[in-house]
């Protein structure tokens, strides 16, 4: 009988007390956060800060490939080796389409055309970034004066290292392409 009321309290305290008390808590301290951090345009949502979306257009920036064709369910890395066929073989199809934009001095940024862990991560570093500025210029028939408004807001959408030492520095694609929007709009 002890046992039963011993499970019966611990049940209730860590699996209904604990979670409700830390819930109300990330709602009153993190709201933003413990709500998915959520992106809202004109009071409709677009997704998450969180998530990488999938933009197909060439008149955005692109995240990273995903294994999982962008779907949060099942995340996950593919798995493959670098001596996997088929891994070189996707390695190489990406590469093509990126072909048009590579320089002499310029290499493929690894992360447009390796996928992320999770096959979800929402950054590019601020090179893949850089990297796409001449498609985006050319597929929205950007102006000399719009492509350097661009490359600065590319380095203003720049995430520094957390607490300076932490990860690597990054651009949230998502939060970039939104603000690539209102450039377009500022036509001159």
């Amino acid at each position: 009988m002890q046992a039963i009321r011993l499970f019966l309290t611990f049940t209730i305290l860590t699996g209904i007390i604990y979670p409700l008390l830390i819930t109300g808590i990330a709602n009153l301290f993190f709201k933003e956060k413990s709500q998915g951090s959520l992106v809202y345009l004109n009071g409709n949502l677009v997704g998450s800060s969180l998530i990488e979306q999938d933009f197909k257009s060439e008149k955005y920036f692109h995240g990273r490939p995903s294994t999982g064709n962008y779907n949060a369910n099942p995340s996950g890395a593919s798995n493959q080796g670098m001596t996997n066929k088929d891994l070189k073989n996707t390695i190489n199809e990406r590469k093509e389409k990126l072909k048009e934009f590579v320089t002499e001095n310029n290499n493929y940024p690894p992360d447009l055309l390796f996928a992320s862990g999770s096959g979800l991560d929402p950054h590019i570093s601020p090179e893949a970034a850089k990297f796409q500025i001449p498609r985006i210029v050319k597929s929205r028939n950007f102006s000399p004066e719009q492509r350097i408004k661009l490359e600065k807001l590319v380095e203003e959408k720049i995430e520094h290292r957390d607490y300076r030492i932490l990860g690597e520095e990054r651009v949230n694609v998502l939060l970039l392409n939104l603000a690539l929007d209102k450039i377009d709009l500022l036509k001159n």
